[in-house]
């Protein structure tokens, strides 16, 4: 039998984190999804619509790991297979937030296949580099409404590359950020968000 309290803490969990990324204006209006994978194999995750900052028990549901609610009735967002991609390739991922934040957007419709980030200490959050003296290429996937071959085309990306950074964007629409318990991937997320708000001042203050 799932375990209600598990899932229970998980909405928790994804409510504080909704109003964290509120605060910060990451998920402007209804922009954003925040889920955490429970042990049972379900995942925890904002439903379709909805203000990321105003969330109540009943805006999270449970999906099967192919994006399926589980319970008839409920509306899972569009973009709940790009969470359901993460938790498929990394076992070790248990938490996933998606936000839409200006540096992300701005920063993506400009990049061609990454941004580049180095020389930040917030690098440091990243798993495996231990000092600021390193350089990770975040991937830009193209934005796309087929939500399966957005996924198919992140999975390509994925399996060329040596170290897969936790966390991509996709052109004009946001950011997708994991770790392996919310705590991690809100440290990221922030981080991530830092550096990237950091590369959009360099550039305008060159122009």
């Amino acid at each position: 039998m799932p375990d209600d309290g598990e899932f229970g803490r998980a909405t928790a969990e994804i409510l504080a984190a909704g109003e964290r990324l509120d605060r910060f204006n990451w998920v402007p209006a209804t922009a954003g999804n925040i889920s955490v994978r429970l042990a049972d194999g379900r995942v925890a995750i904002t439903r379709s619509g909805g203000h990321k900052g105003f969330l109540r028990p009943e805006g999270v549901i449970a999906v099967a790991l192919d994006g399926r609610p589980l319970r008839a009735g409920d509306k899972a967002s569009a973009e709940t297979g790009l969470h359901c991609g993460i938790y498929r390739r990394f076992a070790e991922a248990g938490a996933v937030l998606h936000g839409h934040s200006l540096a992300n957007t701005v920063l993506s419709r400009a990049a061609k296949g990454s941004v580049a980030l180095a020389g930040y200490e917030l690098l440091k959050a990243f798993p495996g580099l231990a000092t600021h003296e390193a350089r990770v290429e975040v991937p830009v996937f193209d934005n796309d409404q087929d939500i399966d071959r957005l996924q198919a085309e992140v999975d390509l990306r994925w399996d060329g590359m040596a170290e897969v950074p936790p966390g991509y964007l996709i052109r004009g629409h946001g950011v997708y950020v994991w770790g392996p318990n919310m705590a991690t991937a809100r440290l990221r997320l922030e981080a991530l968000e830092f550096m990237l708000a950091c590369e959009l001042e360099e550039r305008r203050a060159v122009r």
